[in-house]
């Protein structure tokens, strides 16, 4: 029977990018085949199906923003376009043979939890209710973009879509543009955007800290090796990692530290941009990896182009053919393309999973922010597991090595259920405050908290819950085996209730 017409699996994973794909592969690996994956788009890629604005690309380098079990020898450039992701992507999930498994166009409208039946019932948007006896969530924290909230914006008479939703057929040849936001996604459109409008206003809050994007195409020579020579693409990897995690000090232990990372983002200003007022406006006030660091060559020259004005006044409102600021003046506009990032500390996929006590994860999480247990698991919501959860976001490296790592311990989880016979589990509440308390205390001293900064990092209540706040390899170190005595288990039904096994 195909998975796609069953009721109950045993794992049920929400979400098809990298976080659901190597969740599928690892558990076609162990043996677990009884499982669904359901994604609400058309298919696999999430974040990079899903961003294709003109000069969509990563700023990890090529060979770590990649699986670990799933080497690509042939990346174009040492950072990869969107397309060359997408492509790899797909190709993984081919090659894996597991997308007999996945649905498509089917996203989750809720799960909840049933503790009489120990499963999660899950209502699917065709219609349908599947159970699980394990939740996974791979929905990641930049699927759900965020609009801004500016007045008289629905009245806006042009084109307007945000970057992760981009009008490809909306032609900006000519046209007078503004882009919202500098942030990873803005400056890697505003150059694109730049050479072919009339006229381009970049509005901009804060001044992100920007380094030279030291990217290069492979030579010929270098892909042979890749591909027939796998230690050498090993080599470039283990490299670009420890070269990445050089970073951590200046984010959690000393912002001195970083000082060499500053002068290379100070210089890539002097170098790209000719005007001192232009200059001024685009220099940082605060402490460079306080708010993310990005990487561009093009995006200072494109500002210092003579079609662009850098608006820094607060924009008031919105009319149906211009953006005015608080200065009153009125910028003219027919397309607005609004870079305004994402919701990665409301989670909207939050509202929609219900645990043990009746209450969601967003309405467990309001009062003090998200917390779970290493990232993964959540009190009060058994057999749950998030990959990509709370603080498990980086600043300086590839969010597919902690995906690795949050995959490898469900994997350990399932395994550990299977051996012992444990129908549930779920992390108590002591182990998971500790977790939460510890974290808490080393973010004190980051510089996400000491760096004179405000970022989407931080909720509305001040705390972090969105990133990592140490090495990359201690988080793996630290979820490389299931601990079990953090959890509260318990037995499959029958056996509680003395029924016959």
């Amino acid at each position: 029977m195909a998975t796609s017409s069953k009721t109950h699996v045993e794992q049920l994973v929400i979400g098809a990018g990298f976080a659901g794909l190597a969740t599928a592969i690892r558990l076609q690996e162990d043996g677990e085949r009884d499982f669904l994956v359901i994604e609400k788009g058309a298919e696999v890629g999430g974040t990079w199906r899903d961003n294709t604005y003109p000069g969509a690309a990563c700023d990890v380098p090529s060979q770590l923003y990649s699986y670990s079990f799933a080497p690509n020898p042939d990346w174009s450039m040492s950072f990869s376009p969107q397309p060359e992701i997408q492509a790899y992507i797909r190709r993984v999930a081919e090659d894996a043979g597991v997308l007999d498994r996945f649905r498509f166009h089917t996203a989750v409208e809720a799960a909840v939890w049933d503790e009489a039946a120990q499963h999660w019932r899950v209502d699917l948007s065709t219609g349908e209710t599947v159970t699980a006896s394990i939740l996974v969530s791979g929905a990641g924290g930049l699927s759900a973009p965020r609009l801004p909230d500016i007045d008289g914006i629905g009245d806006f008479r042009g084109e307007i879509f945000h970057s992760a939703q981009w009008n490809h057929d909306a032609d900006l040849t000519g046209k007078r543009v503004a882009v919202i936001g500098t942030g990873a996604s803005s400056i890697q459109i505003v150059p694109e955007v730049q050479r072919i409008a009339a006229h381009l206003d970049v509005y901009q809050r804060t001044a992100p800290y920007v380094l030279p994007r030291n990217d290069r195409t492979y030579t010929r020579l270098e892909r042979l090796a890749f591909r027939h020579l796998p230690f050498v693409q090993r080599a470039y990897r283990t490299a670009i990692y420890w070269g990445r995690e050089c970073y951590v000090p200046g984010f959690t232990l000393q912002p001195r530290l970083a000082w060499p990372a500053k002068r290379m983002a100070l210089a890539n200003i002097a170098k790209g941009i000719s005007d001192p007022d232009l200059r001024e406006k685009v220099t940082p006030t605060y402490e460079i990896g306080c708010k993310r660091i990005l990487i561009s060559n093009t995006y200072y020259p494109a500002l210092d182009a003579d079609n662009v004005d850098l608006v820094t006044d607060p924009i008031s409102r919105i009319t149906g053919d211009a953006v005015v600021t608080a200065d009153g003046v009125e910028h003219p506009v027919d397309v607005l393309v609004v870079a305004t990032g994402f919701f990665t500390t409301e989670l909207p996929i939050a509202e929609r999973i219900v645990g043990r006590e009746g209450r969601s994860l967003a309405e467990t999480w309001r009062d003090s922010g998200m917390a779970g247990y290493k990232g993964t698991t959540v009190h009060g919501f058994p057999n749950l597991f998030q990959v990509v959860g709370p603080n498990t976001g980086l600043g300086h490296s590839s969010m597919v090595f902690m995906i690795e790592a949050q995959v490898e311990y469900l994997r350990d989880a399932v395994r550990t259920m299977r051996r012992h016979e444990y129908a549930t589990v779920e992390p108590r509440r002591d182990a998971q405050q500790r977790w939460n308390d510890d974290l808490q205390r080393r973010m004190r001293r980051t510089v996400w908290h000491t760096g004179g900064c405000s970022s989407w990092y931080l909720d509305e209540h001040g705390r972090n819950t969105t990133l990592w706040p140490r090495t990359t390899f201690a988080f793996r170190s630290l979820l490389s085996a299931f601990d079990v005595a953090a959890y509260e288990v318990t037995a499959p039904v029958r056996e509680r209730e003395g029924a016959p096994a």
